[in-house]
């Protein structure tokens, strides 16, 4: 008999939804690889503070400690909610796979299975998100409803739970977060990207491990997907770009146009403004699918340039630096 091969070790966050999408991974790897995976939990900054996210800056800190563990060889590969990752990739580690997407979208989790424009005059909506304050409050404002979005933290329950005891009205959250915990049935309204644009990655997951381990990234490389892949660096481009000098919040979504089953062209759109609604810039580009990695930044940074001439950069001052 052959010896048994040692388990894979798959850092995760311990909130539900990390351990759900990191245990779905888990068994993909383990189905390719013959190899049985274990999950090692890991308490990042952001499962622990209880600031809003903007207070503590929300890119990265739920990535920091998973990424520490990587460098200090205490785990061989991590799963990250893609949106969660700073722009830069850091040295020594590798994104090995960008999994096919998930629903971008976001939904509302609404009192009495109402939609979002179904919502009561004064409706309090929750969201931890400025990206979707900004919007949301920009199309009520557009089309005649009032609305009052309120900052919150927590995981799914606590937020769901808040429209359950009747302190909010509805709260907001991202599709494939319910999706991947069998929960997507308790949304009572999608929202259209041309009313939300979700954060840039959203839907994705990144898995990253040691940029030296040539076998591992081999393996784990079978679980990308080039679309999404181009989608998302797009994307994230336009983000980085725009995070170079202006701090308002960002919305970004690069979407495949198909004439029939053959893909023709990759539409990238952003949007950037500030919290109340009131100034938005909101740009789109179409053109070629990008072939490669170096196509899809240039793509991003083209509309990020554009939405700056537009008067993005001044929604909410330069970022300091």
């Amino acid at each position: 008999m052959s010896e048994p091969r040692e388990p894979l070790r798959l850092g995760t966050r311990r909130s539900k939804l990390a351990m759900a999408q990191s245990g779905q991974v888990a068994d993909a790897v383990s189905r390719m690889t013959g190899r049985p995976v274990e999950l090692v939990e890991i308490t990042t900054y952001g499962d622990t503070s209880r600031e809003h996210l903007a207070q503590i800056g929300g890119t990265g800190v739920f990535v920091t400690a998973l990424r520490d563990a990587l460098h200090r060889g205490e785990v061989d590969f991590a799963v990250h909610s893609l949106k969660d990752l700073p722009t830069a990739q850091p040295e020594g580690l590798a994104l090995a796979a960008v999994p096919v997407r998930e629903d971008p979208r976001d939904v509302v989790v609404a009192r009495d299975a109402l939609k979002f424009t179904d919502l009561p005059r004064g409706a309090r909506i929750g969201t931890g998100s400025p990206r979707r304050m900004a919007q949301l409050n920009a199309y009520a404002r557009g089309h005649g409803l009032d609305i009052e979005t309120v900052p919150i933290r927590g995981n799914v329950d606590t937020r769901i739970g808040y429209v359950r005891d009747g302190r909010l009205d509805a709260v907001v959250l991202a599709a494939a977060g319910l999706t991947r915990i069998g929960r997507i049935d308790e949304a009572t309204d999608f929202l259209s990207v041309d009313t939300v644009l979700p954060a840039p990655g959203q839907g994705a997951l990144a898995i990253e491990c040691a940029a030296d381990n040539a076998d591992l990234i081999a393996a784990l490389a079978r679980l990308d997907d080039p679309f999404t892949r181009v989608a998302v660096t797009a994307e994230r481009s336009l983000l980085a770009a725009l995070e170079a000098g202006c701090s308002a919040p960002v919305g970004a979504l690069a979407d495949l146009l198909a004439d029939g089953q053959i893909v023709k062209e990759m539409r990238l759109r952003g949007v950037v403004g500030t919290p109340d609604g009131r100034s938005l810039v909101q740009l789109s580009t179409t053109g070629p699918v990008p072939e490669t990695h170096d196509q899809a930044m240039t793509l991003g940074r083209e509309l990020a340039a554009e939405m700056l001439a537009q008067g993005a950069a001044g929604l909410m001052g330069e970022r300091a630096h």
